[in-house]
């Protein structure tokens, strides 16, 4: 019971809710805890964060998506740094994305990530770039450089 009163008192404290941060991240990154491309560990449950009433931002921290950034829109409010479990395995090594396979395509810039369905034109281990088209494409559309963050997804940045 006493782990119950610990969290009615804080929500009765106006603190941020840890587990919505987490599914947050998780469905920003779309990989849950401890898998990987999502975050490394939940955020830490002794964190006292103000509560916020504006909707979380979240964006990648690098391009090589190594963090998200989680942050309260209210003014004078917290920011956080959620680190990402990434694959272990060298350029080169074996494909986490084959040709024909269906991805995410995921376009970055400052402060934002859209994602849109794509097909990858070739094959390429993490960290590598290839060749991908989005799905709504047209048929003689020149196709993007991409690089691989993980199975089933790309990255192209915009910086």
């Amino acid at each position: 019971m006493s782990i119950l009163l610990a969290i009615l008192a804080a929500a009765s404290a106006g603190y941020a809710d840890l587990d919505t941060i987490d599914r947050e991240v998780a469905g920003f990154t779309g990989a849950e805890i401890g898998q990987s491309g999502g975050a490394l560990t939940g955020v830490d449950r002794r964190l006292r964060l103000q509560a916020c009433r504006s909707p979380l931002a979240l964006s990648w921290r690098t391009q090589n998506h190594e963090s998200v950034v989680v942050q309260c829109g209210d003014p004078g409010s917290w920011r956080l740094f959620v680190p990402v479990k990434r694959e272990v395995q060298a350029l080169g090594g074996a494909p986490a994305i084959n040709r024909g396979d269906g991805i995410s395509i995921a376009v970055s810039g400052d402060g934002f990530t859209v994602a849109q369905p794509g097909e990858a034109m070739e094959a390429g281990a993490v960290g590598a770039w290839i060749r991908v088209r989005p799905i709504n494409a047209k048929p003689n559309a020149e196709p993007m450089r991409a690089q691989v963050v993980r199975p089933g997804l790309v990255s192209l940045p915009l910086d």
